[in-house]
């Protein structure tokens, strides 16, 4: 999978932080902190315990200069 596209339909909301996490190779901890998030709140939204807004997934976008795509 290319690492700078994403689509977001193949995935669940709550899978996609995770993915994005792992792909930069951060920790919790180090994600959470690149996009002025605390550790706790990553973790909920990786359990799928909190959701997240569109202005959350562009901080990330931009930060970890991700494309993601969402399909009709």
């Amino acid at each position: 999978m290319d690492m700078s596209k994403f689509l977001f339909n193949d995935y669940e909301p709550k899978d996609v932080i995770r993915i994005i996490r792992e792909w930069t190779n951060l920790t919790q901890k180090e994600f959470g902190k690149s996009i002025n998030k605390s550790e706790r709140t990553i973790q909920d939204y990786e359990a799928g315990r909190r959701r997240y807004y569109s202005n959350t997934l562009k901080e990330i976008c931009k930060v970890h200069h991700i494309k993601i795509t969402i399909e009709k």
